[in-house]
């Protein structure tokens, strides 16, 4: 064995700990980039600018296509914090001053903007095959004869953590604050003005269109806007919206059940059409109600309420005995096509795909809807900023859903359970008599059912106009673009809101 001299001592503990030797020259210590070049190289690239024509309704359009990214930076020290990422679409030769702009948000939270964009919205949207979906399917585009943009300029925004939105900060807080209902609708304020701003259309009409979480995102929007950013919003869309999310997802509250028991009926019957649900809502907010408000140790009303939901939902009168009359989405999904081995969409009950594990007691499994469509439009909305936009985006990852944003998201007071935007709808609505809105659902949605909304919507005073709001019912589920008919429906009804003549006061 070598002996230890003090020496080589010195030397391997000057090694271990990383202290300068003497008579060795150091290397030079790296210079730290800054901040703002620390964002430039992980931020996204400049704006692209492209031009483009399509034929909508017979006739030849012309516009602007941009895809780019809008950089939040913290108030106080300007530092980096996150980029927002845009594709918008500007039709050209007509008065930007009086061209409505439609802002449109998808939900999750961490869902992509490219699920309305190219499911609707967009001149180019993902061809649809007639056979069940599929994650293989090819991602292909075709021009939309349904897009908005015969009516309106469109700004389809990803927030940080969805589609190509980008958070630059190390900082945890800065994550937390955009992952958070409060944080989010303050952030995308701010993007919302700059875009107006740079673009020179603060005076031009102001739309938010947002589907599911987003619908609960732009309602949520309406006070930053007003109070920080001063910009007016002259109305919503909401497509599926979660208003309040108490009334979602079975359990405390019983109204829950009457409120998806016309969406489970319209899937057995395979109508979209609420005149031939008119008996369902009857009973869901009448006797329905009654009889659950009664318990369940009234054998007789069990019995009688088992009955007449086994009727309307065409499961087994047996499960639905079992479980007391109580539907929930999932047991409906499960148990409808439970002897074929087959489970349904929660997002449109009319979907169905094979269950994984048929014989099990209980069972998991992707959704036929929103787990087949990811990969497809994912990829679509890819090949449209390369090929289409020519945004020099790279090989950077379209993030279509991210679950990490849905399972970080801060609700606010009382978690999701307590997240509701029914209060800041009343306070926009009594505030500013201009606003109007529309809400579309599919019959076929098990997520956010049609019936709720309504429910929910009934509370609200008439605020001089009952037509103010208005609920709009058509085929589909969850997210109705994905039938033509929702998709033709979706494109009627916006049209109608905005080039609706605004209210003089």
């Amino acid at each position: 064995m070598a002996r230890i001299t003090p020496t080589v001592l010195t030397l391997a503990l000057a090694l271990a700990l990383g202290a300068p030797i003497a008579g060795r020259a150091e290397p030079p210590a790296p210079n730290p980039k800054s901040g703002e070049e620390q964002a430039a190289a992980r931020g996204l690239p400049a704006e692209a600018v492209t031009s483009h024509t399509i034929a909508l309704q017979g006739e030849k359009i012309a516009f602007t296509a941009r895809a780019g990214a809008i950089r939040l930076r913290d108030a106080k020290t300007d530092a980096p914090q996150a980029d927002v990422a845009y594709v918008s679409y500007e039709r050209t030769g007509l008065d930007a001053a009086t061209r409505p702009v439609a802002f449109v948000f998808n939900g999750g939270p961490g869902a992509a903007s490219a699920w309305l964009g190219l499911g609707a919205l967009s001149p180019w949207r993902l061809r649809f095959p007639t056979a069940a979906p599929s994650p293989s399917a090819p991602p292909l585009l075709v021009d939309n004869a349904e897009s908005w943009l015969a009516f309106a300029d469109l700004v389809l925004i990803d927030p940080p953590g969805s589609g190509y939105g980008k958070i630059l900060s190390d900082n945890d807080e800065v994550e937390k604050h955009f992952f958070s209902a409060d944080g989010d609708a303050e952030a995308l304020a701010v993007v919302i003005r700059k875009w107006l701003a740079a673009r020179g259309r603060l005076s031009s009409p102001k739309y938010i269109v947002g589907e599911s979480y987003g619908g609960f995102r732009a309602v949520k929007l309406i006070e930053p806007l007003r109070a920080r950013e001063n910009i007016g919003v002259d109305g919503l869309f909401l497509v599926s919206p979660a208003l309040d999310f108490a009334w979602l997802g079975g359990g405390r509250n019983l109204l829950s059940y009457a409120a998806l028991l016309p969406g489970m009926a319209a899937v057995a019957r395979g109508v979209s059409a609420r005149k031939d649900l008119a008996d369902v809502e009857g009973y869901a907010a009448g006797g329905y109600v009654v009889d659950l408000l009664k318990g369940a140790k009234d054998a007789e009303t069990l019995a009688r309420m088992s009955e007449t939901v086994a009727r309307f939902t065409a499961l087994d009168p047996q499960v639905v005995a079992r479980l007391g009359a109580r539907i929930d989405a999932r047991s409906f999904a499960r148990e409808r096509g439970r002897a074929r081995q087959r489970v349904a969409s929660a997002y449109d009950g009319g979907v169905e795909g094979y269950d994984p594990d048929p014989f099990a007691r209980a069972s998991e499994w992707p959704d036929p809807v929103l787990d087949a469509w990811r990969a497809p439009l994912g990829a679509a909305m890819s090949r449209l900023v390369q090929e289409k936009l020519a945004w020099p985006i790279g090989d950077a990852r379209y993030l279509i859903l991210n679950d990490r944003v849905a399972r970080r998201w801060d609700y606010g007071p009382g978690g999701r359970a307590h997240a509701e935007v029914l209060s800041d709808l009343k306070d926009a609505l009594a505030l500013d008599p201009r606003l109007r809105v529309v809400v579309l659902h599919g019959a076929a949605d098990l997520v956010t059912p049609y019936f709720a909304t309504k429910l929910m919507l009934d509370q609200l005073p008439a605020y001089g106009d009952a037509d103010r709001v208005r609920l709009v019912v058509t085929a589909g589920g969850h997210m109705p673009y994905l039938h033509d008919e929702g998709r033709e429906r979706m494109r009627e009804e916006a049209r109608k809101l905005i080039e609706r003549p605004p209210e003089r006061h």
